[in-house]
């Protein structure tokens, strides 16, 4: 039996909305543990997964070591495995992850999921023994991934794009303010220079101020340092007094506040927004396979 999972909606869930969405399903199972495979999907990928870890289980179990008991917590934000004990997180799949989920038909209670870590990023298959409940395990993985893949989208994953070219223009405005705040430190070193060659330049002992050099257009050079009241206009009035740069409210090169487009969007994201958009979206695109079958002709030993 193949469930080929794509959001239809002819799926008939096991838990309401809400109970995936503000809360998690718990579920008690034992953990085999798990392994390295090459593909995100397969049928036959899972079926040698769960035949290396049988045979690596039936190995512990000869030497006295007994299967381990986890708890499981299904939700929009992922698969957790905890020590039913501790609470201790001892792996948190998130389900844009998960590509891959699948229930044995002839042993109700094996189910595995394929995962890919978040570190290594290679793709790890998760193994357990659910206690005859490995088919209803599985729906509701695939109930939280539909559900996550709607809360993605309607939290701006459709503006991924938009998003992307944002960030662009953003990274060029504060390069060029970068660059803006660089050329008015050279012009005022100029400035700082220009002005104390005048002074050494200048008659010593001389107490008489000499009269403002003007350009060719017959108009005094403007100078920051100099204050503004000493230097009326044509007209006789005195320029507006130009704002203490303490004060100044800190603008782009275009005279606007510097915009952040991260901080009015949809939802609350990372720092690292756009990579995590990406994943998400390259996880969410690749979908999530629930998959019936056989995955070996030996059950596991209730006993382990």
């Amino acid at each position: 039996m193949n469930r080929a999972f794509s959001r239809k909606k002819d799926k008939t869930w096991m838990h309401t909305p809400e109970a995936l969405s503000k809360h998690y399903i718990p579920y008690n199972a034992k953990f085999l543990g798990s392994t390295e495979v090459e593909q995100p999907k397969g049928t036959e990928v899972v079926r040698d997964a769960v035949r290396k870890l049988k045979f690596a289980r039936h190995i512990k179990k000869s030497e006295g070591q007994k299967t381990p008991k986890v708890e499981l917590q299904i939700s929009i934000y992922g698969v957790k495995i905890l020590d039913p004990k501790t609470k201790e997180v001892q792996h948190n799949c998130q389900l844009h992850r998960i590509s891959f989920c699948a229930d044995d038909k002839t042993d109700k209670r094996i189910f595995t999921f394929i995962c890919k870590d978040s570190e290594s990023n290679k793709h790890l298959c998760y193994v357990f023994d659910s206690e005859k409940c490995a088919e209803e395990i599985t729906l509701t993985i695939g109930q939280a991934f539909d559900l996550a893949y709607r809360k993605f989208l309607e939290s701006g994953g459709k503006d991924v794009e938009t998003r992307k070219q944002i960030a662009g223009l953003q990274k060029r405005i504060q390069e060029l303010e970068t660059e803006n705040t660089e050329l008015k430190n050279k012009v005022q070193d100029l400035e700082n220079k220009l002005r104390i060659t005048q002074v050494h330049a200048s008659p010593a002992g001389s107490v008489t101020p000499k009269s403002p050099s003007t350009d060719i257009f017959d108009m005094v050079p403007f100078s920051p340092m100099s204050p503004q009241s000493s230097t009326p206009t044509r007209n006789g009035t005195q320029p507006p007094p130009v704002p203490s740069r303490s004060t100044e409210i800190k603008r782009d090169l275009f005279g606007a506040e510097p915009f952040d487009p991260f901080s009015c969007g949809a939802g609350d994201f990372p720092p690292d927004i756009q990579s995590k958009l990406d994943e998400m979206q390259e996880g969410f695109k690749m979908g999530l396979t629930l998959e019936g079958t056989v995955f070996c002709l030996d059950p596991l030993d209730s006993r382990c």
